[in-house]
């Protein structure tokens, strides 16, 4: 191979998910965040989305590694399976040899198990990996063991991971009960121009280069518009460009080895390939002047009529919750610890509930979705949040507050009634 040839001590880029290798982007860094918080948290039930090739399965090989000796866990990979073959497919994870059990027996047993372990001061954690190919039934069954519990907790952690469709599966009506149960989602996204260079620089440095320039800096912009970012299209791309690179005798990756490999490949620009983008662009376009650093709305935060901070809010998501980690903290025991979420488009913003425990209110109604309107007020128990909707074309008219600047005014008027009613409503014991 070539990594005589390039001084490598390694293959830099393998498609298999290998740890050592993992480069942490802030988006799977989040990621890997939330998979850590199935074991902090005796209710944890993650759910991971994204793109083929995006590094879910690498997270999660990282993540296992990371684990400590008193997490017990089953991984499984196969999920083109009847209820029976999953609950079966589990137990042989654990250790059991279950195949000529009934299904009672097999739920019988691992409900045993799952109340030994817990007894014996052990986590047990379940990991789905190619998700969105489980049936209904299958996830009705992940459901039901998910409520396995003792006197005080929960015994089960799970982390389903998939690619997007898993989002639209659980998003349909007859999946309630288990996104009820569900205490975070995430969605992992491709990498950017930046990381993408990152990306290929990081798995060069573990693979021996010590800093060697092996890809030219002018290459980085092309592989990320044939890649879109995509972790396991880079590889193959890079990979491809240094195997040609060595039949030339070429020490270093140029335009000219890079658009070999690319004719060898016979990629077009991502783009125009991907029907998924595709569709999104038709589905959701983005005018052209709206850029990640674009002020697209805002948040005004109070606590009872009072101003706290205000928040710009630009292309992509915000989360709130009560722990550190959260985008905007509200420290408060009304607010879980990841409490809600606004994700924000250049159409608009969209409020998502994250199971909190004492809800989200919109107009003195619990809302799990809203797509949130220039002035909606938005109630987390006695704290209120005003939307202001800088893309509206209309001009809001202004208001003897506004200008004054006192939009802790307008928030007190507008949610008097529902932080009343949040007053008297007690929080349910350890909000999540």
């Amino acid at each position: 191979m070539y990594l005589e040839h390039f001084q490598l001590t390694e293959l830099p880029f393998r498609l298999s998910p290998d740890p050592a290798f993992l480069y942490l982007s802030k988006h799977h860094a989040r990621a890997k965040a939330y998979m850590e918080s199935t074991i902090w948290f005796t209710d944890g039930f993650v759910v991971i989305t994204g793109e083929i090739g995006s590094g879910k399965t690498t997270l999660i090989e990282t993540f296992l590694r990371e684990l400590e000796k008193d997490v017990v866990v089953a991984q499984v990979a196969q999920t083109q399976v009847s209820p029976i073959e999953f609950l079966q497919a589990v137990l042989v994870q654990f250790g059991f040899s279950p195949f000529k059990m009934r299904k009672a027996e097999l739920l019988a047993t691992l409900n045993q198990f799952l109340v030994e372990q817990y007894a014996a001061g052990r986590k047990v954690l379940l990991i789905v990996d190619e998700a969105q190919n489980l049936s209904g039934r299958v996830l009705e069954e992940i459901r039901l063991l998910s409520g396995v519990e003792t006197t005080k907790e929960k015994v089960l952690r799970i982390i389903l991971a998939g690619q997007p469709e898993l989002s639209d599966r659980l998003d349909a009506p007859e999946m309630i009960q288990l996104v009820q149960r569900v205490r975070l989602r995430f969605h992992l996204t491709a990498l950017s121009p930046e990381d993408t260079r990152a990306y290929v620089l990081h798995r060069l440095e573990v693979a021996g280069s010590h800093g060697r320039e092996i890809f030219a800096e002018d290459t980085f912009p092309v592989i990320f518009r044939y890649t879109g970012g995509v972790p396991r299209l880079v590889n193959t791309l890079c990979d491809t460009a240094l195997m040609g690179a060595y039949a030339l005798e070429e020490t270093r990756i140029g335009m000219t080895e890079l658009k070999a490999a690319i004719a060898e490949l016979r990629w077009v620009e991502f783009a125009s390939r991907t029907n998924r983008m595709r569709s999104a662009l038709i589905a959701a376009p983005v005018p052209r002047h709206v850029g990640p650093e674009d002020v697209l709305a805002r948040i005004i935060v109070a606590h009872s009529g009072e101003r706290i901070e205000e928040r710009p809010l630009r292309l992509g998501r915000l989360i709130i919750g009560r722990t550190f980690d959260n985008d905007l903290q509200v420290d408060s025991k009304f607010i879980s610890r990841h409490h809600c979420q606004i994700i924000t488009t250049a159409e608009g913003s969209m409020l998502e509930d994250l199971n909190s425990t004492n809800g989200v209110y919109v107009k003195s109604k619990r809302v799990r979705k809203h797509h949130l309107n220039d002035g909606d007020v938005i109630v987390l128990g006695k704290h209120e949040i005003m939307y202001l909707d800088e893309r509206s074309v209309r001009t809001r008219e202004q208001s003897p507050a506004e200008a004054t600047g006192d939009h802790e005014i307008i928030v007190e008027d507008a949610a008097r009634d529902e932080a009343e009613d949040n007053n008297d409503r007690a929080p349910a014991a350890g909000a999540n």
